[in-house]
């Protein structure tokens, strides 16, 4: 078949980060989307991919090899794409495993927040919710909802875990070109994910100048003129464009796998410059 007739979605999670869904879920809903290509971005851990390329052979689904990493940048939490990654490089896993505390030790500092607010929160009961997965602030959500502190993972993450809320702290040694190079040295391609969330577009240069090679340019949360815009700032810079659903599940009820399909001939594209490698 035609790549002009294939699509794909190459932005989602599964139960191994912050998804809820088993990857056979996510691919059986792939399927249903009438998605030809996904990729798997679970956040700071690769442990998802297999388990998900086992579980598209026999739906006949194209699987990327992804990550989706946290950097620190002057305050800002930036999430970088890694796609067609060699996920078993020990680099990589090494610095997963580092990560993998890091956001432990972040779990306590949030509970030492919430306490001094007043809301006593045991960073067990966050890391139980979690299970295998890579534990964030997604949990704590969830934990606080249970409490009934907050009335929604939305409302929660407005008032608490937002990067403006009470509770709200950073936890990642990773900076962008820390992140980009990571990618880059276990052989993927590092792409800016969701870049409105930057509000200094001016960052994009600065990270391009690191070694940023394309840009997640459609996405649930991009209005049209900031497609534009984005699609503008790639022609010019010659950067690769991406895009996808961040599916997590039912946490986010309006964003379902392929709400947002690009077109086939992009997935060819990432795979044809990262053969000129």
């Amino acid at each position: 078949m035609s790549g002009v007739f294939k699509f794909a979605d190459l932005h989602l999670h599964t139960l191994f980060s912050d998804g809820v869904s088993t990857p056979l879920e996510l691919i059986l809903e792939s399927k249903k989307a009438g998605l030809a290509a996904i990729a798997v971005v679970d956040h700071d851990t690769v442990d998802g991919i297999v388990p998900v390329i086992e579980a598209a052979k026999a739906e006949d689904i194209e699987v990327l090899a992804g990550i989706e990493l946290s950097a620190e940048f002057e305050g800002l939490e930036i999430h970088i794409l890694g796609y067609l990654i060699d996920y078993k490089n020990k680099e990589l896993i090494g610095r997963l495993a580092v990560l993998k505390q890091n956001r432990i030790q972040r779990i306590y500092k949030i509970a030492e927040k919430l306490q001094d607010l007043g809301i006593a929160l045991d960073p067990q009961e966050v890391f139980d919710i979690a299970g295998e997965g890579t534990v964030g602030r997604l949990h704590v959500a969830k934990a606080l909802v249970r409490q009934g502190r907050a009335g929604s993972i939305f409302g929660a993450f407005q008032k608490y875990l937002g990067d403006k809320g009470s509770a709200f702290c950073l936890g990642f040694r990773l900076s962008p070109s820390e992140a980009i190079k990571l990618i880059k040295d276990a052989g993927g391609i590092p792409v800016l994910a969701h870049p409105y969330t930057l509000h200094d577009d001016d960052l994009i240069l600065r990270f391009i100048d690191y070694g940023l090679e394309g840009l997640e340019i459609y996405y649930p949360e991009h209005s049209q003129s900031m497609v534009n815009f984005y699609l503008d700032i790639a022609k010019k810079h010659n950067l690769l464009i991406t895009g996808g659903s961040d599916f997590h599940g039912p946490i986010k009820p309006n964003v379902k796998i392929g709400c947002i399909k690009i077109p086939y001939e992009l997935v060819e594209k990432l795979r044809s410059a990262n053969e000129k490698r």
